[in-house]
C-alpha cells in the first residue's frame, strides 16, 4: 500500500516534499481529483521514518488548520477526506463533516483512520448476515 499524504495549500506540500527528500526519500506530487495536493511516497521508507514524517505531517495539518479558520471561504466548507482501500484493490476518499474528523483526527494517525475507514468499507462491500459472534 503507499503511503500517501494531502495538503491544500501548495506551501504546506512543498515544505513536505522538501521534508521527504531531507530523509532520501522519493515521492511525487499529484493534484487531488476533488482539492489540493496528494503527496504519495516511495516504498523505501522504514518505521522509523514514516513516524517521523507523520509527526511532520501532523504539525503541517495543525498549521493548515490555523490558515483555513482564518480564510472564510475555508471555514464555511469544513471538511475531511479519508483514503480507503477497497477489496478489489482501489482506492476512493470519504469525505467526512468537521464534527467527525476532528476528533478522529486527533485521536488517530492518518495510517490508523485510513485502516479503520478501510475495515468498515469492506465490512459494506462484504456484508454478513447473523450475529458478530459465532462458533467456527
Amino acid at each position: 500500500m503507499a503511503t500517501e499524504y494531502i495538503f491544500f495549500d501548495a506551501d504546506l506540500c512543498e515544505r513536505f516534499v522538501q521534508a521527504v527528500a531531507a530523509r532520501a526519500l522519493s515521492s511525487q506530487v499529484r493534484e487531488d481529483a476533488m482539492e489540493g495536493f496528494v503527496v504519495q511516497l516511495g516504498d523505501e521508507a522504514t518505521d522509523a521514518v514514516l513516524e517521523a514524517l507523520e509527526a511532520d505531517y501532523e504539525a503541517l495539518m495543525h498549521e493548515q488548520m490555523l490558515r483555513a479558520e482564518t480564510r472564510p471561504d475555508w471555514v464555511s466548507h469544513q471538511v475531511a477526506g479519508v483514503r480507503f482501500t477497497r477489496a478489489d484493490g482501489s482506492s476512493a476518499v470519504v469525505r467526512l463533516p468537521a464534527a467527525v474528523a476532528r476528533p478522529l483526527l486527533e485521536r488517530f494517525t492518518a495510517e490508523e483512520a485510513h485502516d479503520l475507514v478501510s475495515a468498515i468499507a469492506h465490512s459494506l462491500e462484504n456484508p454478513v448476515d447473523g450475529p458478530l459472534c459465532h462458533k467456527g
